[in-house]
């Protein structure tokens, strides 16, 4: 019997790199450094549209693991509840919006600035869908968002009721009173319903596939000036 049918080849160490991984890997970091916000499938997307042998996502997102990179996003949710706070119904169940300052709808989101995620709130009369006031700031605390209301409070009046998910912010004390005190109804998204606030979802979702994959913006102040966030 010869004696290669007679020993059984070592497997490959895991994590090591065969010739065709190192190929692969120079081919993703390449893609990578060009649209570093892409996950592992837009990543195997391109380069199989480019011809790449190999690159399915499976692959690539094993490859991307071993080299440490991962898409330029955040991995923190900001829609969680908090505990031991207050929740609020959904109120727009069969609500059609007829007028200004009848339902706005505010959220929170994550946006890049000059290498770094800041946080961008954001809040939308649902009537003609105008973005009444933004802020951006670098932490998420609910005096950010307290102020970013108030802001729009004194631009354009109150609504009738004010929109959110049912992140941890919106039921603040501060966040809360501040609707309150003005006799504002507050409504909250039901839960597993993104949809129910798919409004200022959206808008960011466009703002961001649009306007910040587009630009870089090195400091705030960038932000303030361009005027990108009113252009809903």
């Amino acid at each position: 019997m010869p004696r290669s049918r007679g020993y059984r080849p070592l497997p490959a160490p895991a994590g090591s790199w065969s010739e065709a991984d190192e190929a692969l890997a120079r081919e993703i970091d390449r893609v990578h450094t060009e649209w570093p916000q892409y996950g592992a499938r837009k990543v195997a997307h391109v380069l199989a549209a480019g011809g790449v042998p190999g690159a399915t996502r499976w692959r690539v997102a094993r490859l991307m693991r071993m080299m440490g990179i991962r898409p330029l996003c955040p991995l923190p949710s900001l829609s969680g509840p908090a505990a031991h706070r207050p929740g609020f119904p959904y109120l727009l169940a069969g609500v059609t919006v007829r007028f200004p300052n009848q339902v706005w709808s505010t959220d929170i989101t994550y946006v890049q600035v000059g290498g770094r995620h800041m946080y961008l709130t954001a809040v939308i009369d649902r009537h003609g869908r105008y973005v009444v006031a933004w802020r951006l700031s670098d932490t998420t605390r609910a005096r950010e968002v307290v102020a970013c209301s108030l802001a729009a409070y004194r631009a354009h009046g109150t609504p009738a009721t004010q929109s959110s998910d049912r992140g941890s912010v919106f039921s603040s004390a501060e966040y809360v009173s501040a609707l309150a005190s003005r006799g504002i109804r507050q409504s909250m998204d039901g839960r597993r319903r993104w949809a129910d606030n798919v409004i200022v979802e959206r808008w960011s979702g466009t703002l961001k596939s649009e306007c910040l994959r587009n630009e870089e913006y090195e400091t705030p102040a960038d932000w303030y000036f361009s005027g990108i966030a009113v252009a809903a």
